[in-house]
């Protein structure tokens, strides 16, 4: 019985992480390509009192065994990396990804981070950079004169400047992306990093090698569903209250033989 109330503690400790993972997801329902997370769990180890197969007798064998479970645990946050909706702003170095792939910006400290929040703007030096200041890779200056800037599907940044007839190429965006997008680690500022289970980054221009293509004056929404999202949150309740309730069930129950030997 007692086993039941520590299953009945990890069901309730599992929920909480449950819901932590929800609320991260509703907080950030308006934040520019934020990834929503699912929370996956996994059963904890069986006490085996008698195994499947072992011998009833001398010819005959136990069809069904018992096994006792101790509840469950967090087993993984897993970022689902689906593409959010675009929405038109006009801006023109708001950059939407349509399809796979990563804008990468240089770190302070050198490293590379990539992200898809593709709200960009330049710097005092026309560097293209996030809303952050970290600089998009590989560097693309903007000329302080430029009339306009046009950026491609390819990712090619063209300008035009006074005097001039036809745009000028003045750079090329390129983006990146992984084997197992769910092994990247989140950083936060709308940035992730590989690690060894995403693998390194694979780079190349935007609508080659499976990479996807880039929407000028877009913005990808999050890809939070509001309304998937609370009913989530109503099972996870649910859930919770159904794991209090076994332990003040359980409580009753030990509180009922306390009694009995007492008389």
């Amino acid at each position: 019985m007692m086993n039941a109330l520590w299953s009945a503690a990890a069901g309730m400790a599992v929920q909480q992480d449950n819901m932590d993972t929800i609320s991260n997801n509703l907080a950030n329902v308006n934040t520019t390509a934020f990834k929503r997370g699912r929370a996956e769990f996994q059963d904890l180890l069986y006490q085996t009192i008698n195994l499947a197969g072992t011998n009833s007798s001398t010819n005959t064998t136990l069809p069904a065994g018992i096994q006792l479970g101790h509840g469950a645990k967090l087993q993984s946050v897993v970022t689902d990396y689906s593409v959010g909706n675009l929405q038109q702003t006009g801006g023109r170095f708001d950059l939407a990804i349509e399809g796979d792939g990563f804008f990468a910006v240089t770190m302070p400290d050198g490293t590379l981070a990539y992200t898809r929040d593709g709200s960009f703007s330049t710097d005092q030096n026309g560097n293209l950079v996030n809303a952050e200041g970290y600089t998009v890779s590989p560097q693309i200056t903007i000329p302080q004169d430029a009339l306009s800037v046009t950026v491609g599907s390819d990712g090619t940044v063209s300008v035009t400047e006074p005097g001039q007839t036809q745009p000028q190429q003045v750079g090329q965006i390129t983006l990146s992306h992984f084997m197992n997008n769910a092994g990247l680690n989140q950083i936060g500022q709308n940035l992730v990093q590989p690690t060894l289970a995403s693998g390194d980054a694979i780079t190349g221009n935007p609508g080659t090698d499976g990479m996807g293509t880039i929407n000028q004056g877009f913005l990808e929404a999050s890809n939070v569903d509001v309304a998937s999202e609370m009913v989530n949150m109503i099972i996870g309740q649910r859930a919770y209250e159904a794991n209090s309730k076994t332990i003040e069930t359980v409580n009753a129950m030990l509180s009922l033989l306390n009694q009995l030997k007492q008389q």
